[in-house]
């Protein structure tokens, strides 16, 4: 339904007076199909270009390079309103991307608004059922975002994304900012409006037990590149790249290690990203790879085929 070919994004920093500007790859020669009814997984590290992408994908942000297709067709850079209806995004923070000046009841019925569905009844009636769906009693719609707490503001954030009657949407680290009560509250809704309405998701996040949880398929992110691209079983089961067996065995745990049959995986010198700024020549983790070589400096590894359905960017994944 959704994918990215070979797609590149790159962004002008302005340095100090009398300093050249930098330029930031945020995206370099990303390739991620989204199938309809499927949710796929997108994680790594803070920087690595999760967030770009899912704006990319969505036509927030035009790609330096590579095309983007809906649909089989290529995206133009002012997306249609066919595409703005069928793809829509919830973000992390519900108190900073909800109106303060607005209520709940005209936050929901925005879209409906701008895109003119229906009359003003129909449209009421339309946010009274989406609060009910999303778990809001609808004889509070009318109060404005601060008198509502973090779970029931990412809910009429949900309520939002859902009023156009989407096909996609794309999930930008929802459920952070929210106690972990909260957080399964709403990651089982996600879960039961997706079997409601097959939809599709991408689901941005850093947490990968929330990730096993729903995704289909997981892309793993680094520094502006996906390193590996497999279904969600075949990638926590045998992660592949060295960075995603990091990512994993980092994974907090209350026995004494998350993968008793295999010895954690240490990071190489340092456990700090390289910037994003003077990226590494060659693999991007190779100064962080506990298995680097002598060439893995020099030769920038392609996505490749380890297994059925199971890609990694390392000649010696294994």
């Amino acid at each position: 339904m959704l994918s990215a070919d070979r797609v590149s994004k790159s962004f002008a920093v302005r340095a100090g007076f009398g300093q050249r500007s930098k330029h930031l790859m945020a995206l370099k020669d990303v390739s991620l199909d989204i199938h309809v009814g499927e949710t796929v997984g997108l994680v790594g590290e803070s920087g690595s270009g999760k967030s770009t992408l899912g704006r990319v994908l969505l036509g927030l942000l035009a790609p330096t390079a590579g095309v983007v297709r809906f649909d089989g067709a290529p995206l133009p850079r002012r997306p249609p309103i066919a595409f703005r209806r069928a793809c829509q995004v919830v973000f992390q923070d519900p108190a900073s991307s909800l109106d303060p000046r607005m209520t709940a009841r005209a936050i929901i019925a925005e879209p409906l608004d701008i895109h003119r569905i229906g009359s003003t009844l129909e449209r009421q009636s339309r946010v009274d059922d989406l609060a009910r769906r999303v778990g809001l009693d609808p004889n509070a719609l009318d109060r404005r975002p601060h008198a509502f707490s973090g779970g029931q503001r990412q809910r009429i954030g949900i309520a939002r994304a859902l009023a156009l009657a989407p096909r996609l949407i794309v999930l930008d680290e929802p459920v952070s900012a929210l106690d972990v009560s909260v957080q399964a509250q709403i990651v089982n809704l996600l879960a039961d409006l997706r079997t409601e309405n097959r939809l599709s998701y991408l689901f941005i996040s850093h947490d990968l037990r929330l990730i096993r949880h729903l995704a289909d398929r997981v892309a793993v992110m680094y520094l502006g590149r996906i390193v590996e691209l497999a279904p969600a079983a075949a990638l926590f089961a045998d992660p592949r790249h060295p960075y995603t067996r990091w990512l994993i065995d980092s994974i907090p745990t209350v026995s004494e290690s998350p993968h008793p049959a295999r010895v954690p995986l240490p990071l190489a010198d340092t456990s700090e990203p390289p910037s994003p700024f003077s990226p590494p020549t060659g693999c991007a983790f190779h100064p962080r790879c506990p298995i680097r070589q002598r060439d893995c400096s020099n030769v920038e590894p392609e996505l490749t085929r380890v297994s059925e359905n199971h890609f990694a960017a390392c000649p010696y994944a294994s």
